[in-house]
């Protein structure tokens, strides 16, 4: 007897909801079937047998909150999965039992292999295809790339299993894919005939889907398809337990309903395009940051302060020692080192700054990983410096140029974009006086730099010229103090102005 538990859902994520039971106690299960999908209100979760066997026991039913390593059924390893298949054939119409019996037809080049999407990362359960680079009849080498998905934060080259021929393409550009799904499949060895024709539909018709009642309970992930799509949740058809609408339901309508089917949608409908313009559909990356851009909006009590810095004493540090700097190194010392050195020494000193809200509670983190915000073609990207109150200023700067050149590269993975504490963004490189940053939730705080201005200002009573910088925190009010923001900002500006004492710690 194998227990089926809930696994880790991810960082932060505790609990989930039981959204879709996908076998019934007594089914046989092969190693790897989706038993079961969990719901949390980030990500849909799927839970996979870990071996052959039969479902016995379901002890978790649909619509059930439970927490992470909580028991959702039971599976009977070993023969009884082998009994137990025949039998449940014996029961179905004499129709069903032989076409299933019946063999699908194999490629004349060789075994069909299937080109699964690979995992996207921690907490990102689906991405879109966006390009396929070979198509049907084309031959491929063994991790010669045959596809792009683009998911909410990355994108992601899908490479071949094997070498052979395209065979079959199974999704369309475009689609939705989660992890582990087939988006085409190959024929081993050169020459490799197409794939067969699909299998012909059964003469009678399945049953239409129930639809879900009003009163049936919405999934997370059901709630965040149709909000995003702008349709109305109750009108999606639902598959699941007591008409219960699943994901698969909620990106299925979406994608067929028409556009006016409900009141949201039509306040919502595509206008004409005149002659002169164009509509291109935004990418999963945009959408994503137009929707956690808006969420930190309406979450957050965000409120932004301002001071300024007098920029001439780093200028003159660098300048001083910039060639031995880069002798030593290899690479030039820039302006963003001291500021994660600013910042990093700020917020051990104000700890609010650095922490988040979970819930009800504040959690303080006694690490320090800066994002560094990075303007790619594709959108705003912000990779983690990770413990950079341990690095030297050398090290930060290895780190800021490695990440903005994998940025720019595309080769950015989800783990370099996970975990920061606190976010720079230095809107000065594109000549931004002044700004107020949107947080970048779950942090509480991300400074903003801005273009280096000469500036008249009052030093010691007398009027002087100045290389005077703005500077912008935007922060949660819901966690830190007015006092608290302005004393970051104070001792960031502090240490800008006198990096020694910054540098040796006095």
């Amino acid at each position: 007897m194998t227990d089926i538990s809930v696994p880790t859902l991810g960082e932060s994520v505790t609990e989930a909801t039981v959204g879709q039971w996908l076998k019934s106690a007594g089914d046989s299960v092969k190693r790897d079937d989706v038993l079961v999908e969990l719901e949390t209100d980030k990500v849909s979760v799927e839970v996979s047998a870990p071996e052959d066997g039969v479902l016995s026991e379901i002890v978790a039913n649909v619509g059930d909150t439970v927490e992470i390593g909580a028991l959702l059924g039971r599976l009977n390893a070993g023969n009884g999965a082998a009994k137990a298949a025949p039998a449940k054939a014996a029961a179905e119409p004499a129709t069903q039992t032989k076409a299933a019996a019946a063999p699908a037809p194999a490629a004349k080049g060789g075994a069909l292999t299937d080109v699964a999407v690979p995992t996207m990362g921690e907490s990102v359960a689906e991405g879109t295809l966006s390009t396929f680079l070979k198509k049907v009849g084309d031959s491929v080498k063994k991790d010669e790339t045959i596809a792009e998905i683009e998911t909410d934060k990355v994108a992601l080259e899908v490479p071949s299993p094997a070498d052979g021929t395209i065979a079959e393409l199974v999704v369309s550009e475009g689609d939705s894919v989660t992890p582990g799904a087939v988006i085409a499949r190959i024929s081993a060895g050169a020459g490799a005939a197409a794939a067969p024709a699909p299998a012909a539909a059964p003469e009678s018709a399945p049953a239409a889907a129930p639809s879900r009642t009003a009163a049936a309970p919405v999934s997370p992930s059901v709630r965040r398809i149709s909000t995003e799509a702008g349709i109305d949740p109750a009108a999606i058809p639902g598959t699941g337990r007591d008409g219960r609408a699943t994901k698969g339901d909620a990106l299925a309508y979406v994608n067929s309903a028409p556009k006016a089917s409900t009141a949201v949608a039509q306040a919502k409908a595509p206008r004409d395009l005149g002659p002169r313009e164009e509509r291109v559909r935004m990418t999963r990356l945009r959408q994503t940051i137009a929707r956690r851009l808006k969420e930190a909006q309406d979450s957050a009590a965000m409120l932004t302060t301002f001071n300024d810095v007098d920029m001439g004493a780093i200028m003159d540090l660098r300048k001083k020692h910039q060639d031995s700097f880069v002798a030593k190194h290899g690479i030039k010392l820039g302006f963003m080192s001291f500021f994660v050195k600013a910042c990093v020494n700020a917020l051990k000193e104000v700890p609010s700054v650095n922490a988040e809200i979970d819930g009800t509670d504040i959690i303080y983190k006694n690490y320090y990983d800066i994002g560094v915000a990075v303007g790619t073609d594709k959108g705003l990207v912000v990779p983690v410096v990770r413990d950079s109150d341990d690095l030297s200023l050398a090290g930060i700067e290895k780190g800021i140029a490695d990440l903005g050149k994998r940025a720019r590269d595309g080769d950015l993975t989800i783990g370099d974009m996970q975990g920061g504490t606190f976010t720079i963004s230095n809107g000065g490189i594109y000549g931004s006086l002044m700004s107020t940053p949107i947080l970048n939730p779950p942090q509480s705080g991300v400074l903003g730099m801005h273009r280096i201005e000469q500036r008249p200002v009052a030093v010691n009573g007398q009027v002087v010229i100045r290389p005077m910088m703005y500077l912008a925190l935007s922060y949660d009010h819901r966690i830190v103090d007015g006092k608290e923001a302005v004393t970051f900002l104070v001792r960031v500006k502090e240490a800008l102005e006198d990096p020694e004492r910054m540098l040796l710690e006095v």
